[in-house]
């Protein structure tokens, strides 16, 4: 065996499918075995693989044990010459494993090679060339004078910034996306440090080729599209704490004395720091608008109260002091929270949900005002007003953000674009097509027929004068990794997206964007898919378990099986269960084998509608539940078997 490849796989799909298939392409003529660990996907990973890709050597773990540990599962029975670490988010030219290959066999002191790794925009990425990271390499790190002196030999020395992008040199740090060695190399310096989580193994694996008397090499001749991050999203707690405690984990192993003491209490401030600021982040991410609505509809009631008792009971000391600062702030807060149940927080943003979700809001209090004594009893024409207002205010914010440009918040709903599309004629026809079937509405749709004769991004950059766009879509079939490559890094200063529309299935996959048959699962209100019909289902889960819970002392009597009665009502509490799921699980499928959404494991399935069915249609039961989804469907299910719980 020549070559064995290791990928890790955590709910990329699409990307898996687009790099096995790249990889298949490359390997022509090297044997070549390979291996995917499968980290506990909840997307149809799985059934992918099973299906598309038989020939891979599959290994399916029931939970996430993490980078490193899953690394090392595959690479226990590797048995190639050459062995290659590679992300699933990548697409491998069709030269790049057969050039590694030859450049370790004709390189003595080679322990391993990276490559030139290119974004979805088309962008060199500084980690294809990294240096070790020593105190003073983080420091500059951490504190930002790196992006001042991005090409200082000290300042920059994190990401090598003095080395030139496109010049074969010796690196300290093989990235984890792409890492090539020799098996011999692997059996000196040992598996992956398992102590790493995710973040920092590549770095301690890079460390150990070097004290083993060992040089690591980055290849620009040699490339791979790595769409950066789609396996880990950043920005969040998850990610701030496992990058930088891997930094604390690599500085207490192998840096000694007071100054790793201190440098390691400089790492520890930086997690909190990160930490810190991604909650600020989230904070204002998910809370400024519904704040803002808040304070507004407030002060819009508040400003109602005043003239009202000024000009109306000629008296400003009317209302009493309750009303304001107690009456008034409730007032706002069930309007809020009757415009977030009916979506009025959804994106894009929809006006009928938001004035469906006050003039729900302002019914409910109506109702319940009715029912006050007539002491407690204060102006309705306050309450209608109030509520006038806060569908005003509200819809001005929205105006002020669609304005701003927010993504999100676009009052004229997702603004058309233009594509350009490069391939040959029956592609050209094929991804037309695509446009219809995954509900893209282009501006305009321009064409390019390649000429093999002169460069592919010549000719881009020649039809972009006369026609700008702001998207392109390359044909995999008429268009090699290659000329993909180079035409993004040509053109990855115009602003421009770039999507793939693969030879297989319908689908076109961007670095910020996938467009897929499963996407039009959330372009309806009552497919599950939607924020406000997962928002309802997890209201009524809470709803339910804990309804079972308080009537334990008569239901529980009742149950068949009552061993598991209260775990199960706590799994759904907390979100590890929802009540009602599919039949099938979440490989399910129709027809068209179009995967269904992703739900938790069910207490129950929807074939529990028809307990006394034998053989009911699984299928159409559960496609129909995920597309025409209802509460009072888990509310019929979990009456008609509320003693199998």
């Amino acid at each position: 065996m020549t070559l064995s490849i290791v990928i890790v796989n955590y709910n990329v799909r699409h990307y898996l499918e687009q790099c096995l298939t790249s990889i298949l392409d490359a390997v022509r003529g090297i044997e070549t075995e390979i291996f995917v660990v499968d980290n506990n996907s909840v997307d149809d990973s799985l059934m992918m693989l099973r299906r598309r890709f038989p020939q891979v050597r599959l290994i399916a773990n029931a939970n996430n044990p993490g980078f490193a540990k899953a690394n090392n599962q595959a690479l226990r029975l590797c048995t190639g010459e050459y062995i290659l670490l590679l992300n699933p988010d990548t697409i491998v030219e069709n030269d790049t494993l057969s050039h590694c290959i030859n450049f370790i066999a004709n390189t003595p002191r080679c322990g391993g090679v990276c490559v030139k790794m290119v974004n979805g925009e088309g962008e060199f990425l500084k980690e294809s060339k990294r240096g070790f990271p020593s105190p003073a390499t983080s420091f500059y790190k951490i504190s930002g004078l790196i992006r001042l002196l991005p090409h200082h030999r000290k300042v920059s020395a994190y990401y090598m910034g003095h080395l030139s992008e496109n010049e074969t040199n010796v690196v300290d740090i093989l990235p984890g996306a792409f890492i090539m060695m020799k098996k011999d190399v692997l059996n000196q310096v040992g598996l992956l440090d398992e102590s790493y989580f995710m973040y920092g193994e590549d770095i301690d694996f890079s460390w150990r080729i070097h004290l083993a008397g060992y040089d690591n090499y980055y290849l620009p001749s040699a490339r791979i599209l790595h769409y950066k991050g789609e396996s880990t999203k950043r920005g969040n707690m998850n990610y701030v704490y496992a990058f930088y405690n891997a930094m604390s984990i690599f500085v207490q192993r192998y840096f000694a004395g007071g100054n790793a003491q201190i440098y390691n209490l400089l790492i520890q401030l930086a997690i909190w720091l990160r930490a810190l600021l991604a909650m600020l982040q989230r904070f204002a991410r998910h809370a400024l608008v519904p704040i803002a609505d808040l304070l507004l509809s407030f002060a819009g009631f508040y400003l109602t109260k005043e003239l009202w008792a000024t000009y109306w009971a000629e008296n400003v000391n009317y209302y009493p002091t309750i009303y304001t600062w107690g009456i008034l702030p409730i007032y706002s807060l069930v309007m809020m929270f009757s415009m977030w149940l009916c979506g009025g927080y959804d994106k894009p943003v929809r006006l009928e949900r938001i004035v469906r979700g006050v003039a729900i809001g302002a019914i409910i209090l109506l109702a319940f005002y009715s029912l006050l004594d007539e002491t407690q009893r204060y102006s309705r024409a306050i309450l209608l007003i109030g509520a006038l207002w806060t569908i005003l205010s509200t819809l001005m914010v929205r105006m002020v953000l669609s304005f701003a440009g927010i993504d999100g918040y676009s009052l004229g709903g997702e603004r058309k674009k233009k594509y350009l599309v490069v391939g040959h004629n029956e592609e050209q026809a094929r991804i037309h097509k695509l446009f219809g079937q995954l509900g893209i509405i282009p501006k305009k749709i321009e064409i390019l027929n390649p000429d093999s004769e002169r460069p592919l991004s010549q000719q881009i950059k020649e039809k972009l004068k006369k026609n700008s766009t702001e998207n392109i879509i390359f044909s995999s079939i008429d268009v090699s990794v290659h000329e993909m490559l180079t035409s993004m890094q040509a053109l990855n200063s115009h602003g421009i997206q770039f999507f793939t529309a693969p030879a297989y299935g319908n689908i076109l996959i961007g670095s910020n964007r996938i467009y897929c048959l499963e996407e039009l699962y959330s372009s309806h209100d009552d497919i599950i898919a939607t924020p406000r019909c997962r928002r309802n289902k997890r209201i009524f889960d809470i709803v339910c378990a804990l309804f079972f819970l308080i009537m334990s002392p008569l239901t529980f009597w009742f149950q068949r099986h009552k061993r598991n009665y209260f775990a199960k009502c706590w799994n759904v509490v907390t979100g590890e269960k929802t009540w009602v799921s599919y039949s099938q699980g979440n490989l399910a499928t129709g027809k068209d084998e179009t995967p269904l959404p992703y739900l938790k494991p069910g207490i129950l399935q929807t074939r529990h509608i028809m307990p006394r069915v034998q053989h009911p249609d699984l299928n159409r039961l559960d496609q129909d539940y995920a597309q025409h989804y209802k509460t009072s469907t888990d509310f019929v299910i979990v009456l008609r078997n509320w003693n199998r719980i």
